[in-house]
């Protein structure tokens, strides 16, 4: 029953943050606010708010393990399966964006969680420098695009704006301009409602589970929940893969990574202490920090992640939680 549990409470908990995603930024919009800041802050903070829950509610209810192990095993798992199942599937052209700023964020922010995890506890001090890190990066990105923008308008006023794949208007995910108030509010409350319930589920059918097969908190959320909540952008960047947008599928990943590891873990640590697990410690920071390393080739030198790399990348994903799980 309490596999059935999880399950229920993870179909919830995507639903739901779908759900919020969608009602906040049509909400936004309608309000007047700009495209471009809510695509930077309420896409990015609505489709992060499954993992936030989670963590906020394994404080609460005193199993802060499985709140950093979903945030670290998330991070694995988003760069060796959600990049690895689409590159095995039909291939990541990666040669189209320029994608090495933030990729570099993505490694500064990994190392500084990992910095702060040598303390062998997250407090809510921790939690503020991750906080203004992210600050950081949020302010880069939006100078960044907004410099973008003023190109693309530019451009397009002298006709000749160029109709490359990065460039041009970018569609805000869940926007949709004929949608009626009442279906706004309507997502706005599932996704309120739904958020929490689901999270609820989730944290005490893992816990259940953990206690059931005598294995800790934290190597369920390193596997079990790491694997669900990783799950939207897993669909997400098959999706890009097979319309050969492999810009969209890195950028998802990076950008997932960064906000679970400065946002989630942030405000996560202002609920309450996170202990960092020796296990944790030793061996899956370092994975997740080497799962990072290996996408540099993709990155600099444009390296076509292929088939074959699909597979090393997937096979490197089944190991990794067949020994977390081996030496529970």
């Amino acid at each position: 029953m309490d596999l059935i549990y999880a399950a229920l409470g993870l179909v919830i908990l995507l639903l739901a943050g779908d759900s919020l995603v969608r009602g906040a930024v049509n909400l936004s919009l309608r309000l007047g606010v700009p495209a471009l800041i809510v695509s930077l802050t309420i896409v990015a903070f609505g489709t992060s708010a499954p993992e936030l829950l989670i963590s906020v509610q394994a404080i609460a209810r005193g199993v802060p393990g499985l709140a950093m192990g979903n945030v670290v095993g998330s991070n694995t798992a988003n760069i060796l399966l959600v990049l690895g199942i689409p590159a095995l599937i039909s291939g990541l052209s990666t040669a189209t964006c320029d994608t090495k700023k933030s990729y570099l964020q993505m490694l500064g922010a990994t190392v500084l969680f990992i910095a702060l995890c040598m303390g062998g506890v997250i407090t809510w001090v921790h939690g503020l420098v991750l906080l203004a890190a992210l600050g950081l990066m949020l302010s880069s990105a939006f100078r960044v695009a907004m410099s973008h923008r003023r190109t693309v308008n530019a451009a397009a006023s002298f006709a000749v704006a160029d109709d490359a794949s990065c460039d041009g208007e970018e569609e805000v995910e869940g926007a949709d301009p004929d949608m009626p108030w009442w279906k706004v509010i309507l997502f706005l409350v599932l996704g309120l409602i739904g958020l929490p319930l689901g999270a609820d589920l989730l944290v005490d059918a893992s816990t259940n589970i953990a206690r059931h097969f005598g294995v800790s908190e934290t190597v369920i959320g390193l596997t079990l929940v790491a694997l669900g909540t990783s799950l939207p952008e897993l669909a997400t960047t098959v999706m890009a893969a097979l319309r050969n947008q492999a810009e969209v599928a890195l950028g998802n990943v990076i950008g997932s990574n960064m906000f679970n590891l400065l946002a989630i873990i942030g405000i996560a640590s202002l609920v309450g202490p996170i202990p960092v697990d020796a296990e944790i410690l030793r061996f899956d920071l370092w994975v997740m920090l080497g799962a990072s390393v290996l996408l540099a080739p993709f990155v600099f030198l444009k390296w076509h992640m292929g088939r074959v790399w699909g597979v090393v990348l997937s096979t490197l994903y089944v190991v990794y939680v067949m020994y977390v799980l081996m030496v529970s």
